[in-house]
């Protein structure tokens, strides 16, 4: 498995080594060994998938402590631009971000720590997105940050006046009450 780390400390986008023959393919996704010997330590505990269609815009989400959550997402249909917000206060990337396309095809992963917040948007017809969690989803916990606000400015790879979001997404805080009361 190769491993590309961003200029954003803590992220890190994995790429398999796919064997492909005839009848398919075969590649190992989770091994905790090989993360393991990449600084990725999280004891994930939860699985989720979701299922979306083209210019769906989910995010960006977090879990406040102590319910925070590590995640390490891939896409198993279609293609995502998958998103990471750098949320941690004492960063020198804080309100940073960085995007990695993520599909069926290059089937990479990416790996994103506590103190980011996270979301995606669908690029194709379709997507099938899942993602591994180190902490138990908590409700009262959830966490978010408007898709849209001008001081991330996060370029999502899709026309955002097309853009399908939940009622929620569209009620998210500015970046500016986050920093007021941030939790990283």
């Amino acid at each position: 498995m190769d491993f590309f780390k961003p200029f954003i400390e803590g992220l890190l986008v994995l790429t398999p080594r796919v064997f492909e023959d005839k009848r398919g393919y075969f590649y190992e996704s989770y091994n905790r060994q090989t993360l393991l010997r990449a600084g990725i330590s999280a004891d994930f505990v939860q699985d989720n998938e979701s299922f979306s269609v083209q210019n769906t815009l989910r995010g960006l989400h977090f879990q406040k402590p102590p319910f925070a959550q590590a995640k390490l997402v891939r896409v198993l249909e279609g293609a995502v631009w998958d998103v990471a917000v750098d949320l941690r206060l004492n960063s020198p990337t804080f309100g940073k971000w960085f995007g990695v396309e993520l599909s069926g095809e290059n089937k990479k992963q990416f790996f994103i720590p506590r103190g980011f917040a996270h979301g995606f948007s669908v690029l194709t017809p379709t997507a099938k997105f899942a993602y591994k969690c180190d902490n138990y989803y908590n409700k009262a916990s959830e966490g978010a940050v408007r898709f849209d606000d001008p001081e991330l400015a996060v370029d999502w790879k899709i026309d955002l006046s097309k853009a399908v979001l939940s009622e929620k997404d569209l009620k998210n805080p500015l970046f500016d009450a986050y920093k007021e009361h941030p939790c990283f």
